[in-house]
């Protein structure tokens, strides 16, 4: 084997291969011989699946400078060096199924990286560094042990196709909803309760999937002309916080369970007076859009910080005229099982639930129109 693997790399170095393929090699070490010397300068995929592997060189860019792909599926690594950051015209890489713990910011240094995936590791957070990934279109993190994602995955601009399934997700960041080249969004088998207000108002976004989440019960009415899978979803039994249930009825209550802690007020068609504090935002939200400057010359004590991050990411815009909403919000019920979806979606007891700016929307509001 060793002879084999000796005359492959020979053989590459000779004809200056762009690809190499060194899979099911029973490699525990890194080749020597891929560094020796100037390396492999004319390399561009390297294929290192099913082997032994447990970390990488220090010196990997400095040997293969020209990496385009590097394929590192079902090895044992359990650390990536920093140095991995170096590697700058790499655009796909693909470490799943193996015992990463945790990533090296330097990963954020990837400029170039369009595909990563990391599928089942031991991954327990990602570094804030991977919103710095603007030319990323794919991201699989699914089967690890995340409690959530970073706040600063919304800079990934590019980003077509995210899979986040088998993971320990409570909620999803409001801000994914402005990925808006975001195609594709799995996130099946977590922990979930409640889902964006605006998730699937991008009209990008086609396909949603968040099967197996038993706690969710409430699905953004945007969804509904979309691709969904919602099979085993709210399954279970959960409790209702204070006398909601009795205000709202007990299904809407179960839908509403997660809400953000930003919404103060859970309007009804009855109330037909918007706060002042809501409309205050909405005014300060118009001003922010038209002369965005002008908000950074307002004195540090008119707004709280976390009312002035609202007006840069709303809770979600009204299902019905698209205004930005803050503070309060008037949810109206549609039972899945009582929709035109009723026959593709058996075993599921969610519902689609619209989320209006006042009153007069939610009265409006047409799930079919």
């Amino acid at each position: 084997m060793a002879t084999e693997l000796h005359e492959t790399i020979f053989m590459a170095k000779q004809e200056r291969h762009k690809n190499l393929f060194l899979n099911y090699k029973n490699l525990n070490i890194f080749p020597v011989e891929l560094l020796k010397d100037e390396g492999l300068q004319f390399l561009e995929r390297l294929y290192m699946k099913r082997n032994s592997l447990t970390t990488l060189p220090d010196n990997l860019a400095q040997k293969l400078p020209n990496l385009i792909e590097l394929y590192l599926h079902s090895n044992n690594l359990v650390i990536i060096p920093e140095a991995i950051g170096n590697l700058a015209r790499l655009q796909s890489l693909d470490l799943s199924n193996n015992a990463l713990q945790v990533l090296c910011p330097e990963i954020g240094r990837l400029r170039s990286l369009r595909h990563l995936r990391l599928s089942n590791n031991q991954l327990k957070c990602l570094p804030p560094e991977i919103g710095d990934l603007q030319d990323l279109e794919t991201l699989d993190v699914s089967m690890n042990q995340l409690m959530s994602l970073p706040d600063r995955l919304h800079r990934c601009l590019s980003l077509q196709n995210l899979t986040v399934d088998h993971n320990l997700l409570s909620h999803v960041p409001r801000q994914l909803c402005w990925l808006h080249r975001l195609n594709q969004l799995s996130m099946a088998a977590n922990r979930l309760t409640f889902l964006p207000l605006d998730l699937g108002r991008s009209r990008e976004m086609q396909f949603v999937f968040v099967d197996n989440n038993v706690d969710l019960k409430g699905l953004p009415s945007y969804l509904y002309n979309k691709v969904i899978g919602c099979s085993g979803c709210g399954l279970s039994a959960q409790a209702l916080e204070g006398g909601l249930g009795e205000m709202l009825g007990e299904e809407l209550s179960e839908a509403l369970v997660g809400l953000p802690a930003e919404v103060k007020v859970v309007g009804s068609e009855t109330e037909n007076v918007v706060p002042l504090e809501e409309l205050a935002m909405r005014t300060l939200h118009r001003i922010y859009h038209r002369r965005p400057t002008e908000l950074s010359l307002l004195p540090p004590i008119t707004l709280p910080k976390s009312l002035r991050d609202l007006l840069q990411f709303p809770l979600g815009h009204c299902h019905r005229c698209s205004q930005a909403m803050f503070t309060i919000i008037y949810p109206k019920l549609f039972p899945l099982r009582d929709t035109a979806l009723a026959g593709v979606h058996r075993r599921t007891t969610v519902s689609f639930v619209a989320y209006c700016c006042s009153s007069h929307c939610l009265r409006t509001f047409d799930l079919q129109g």
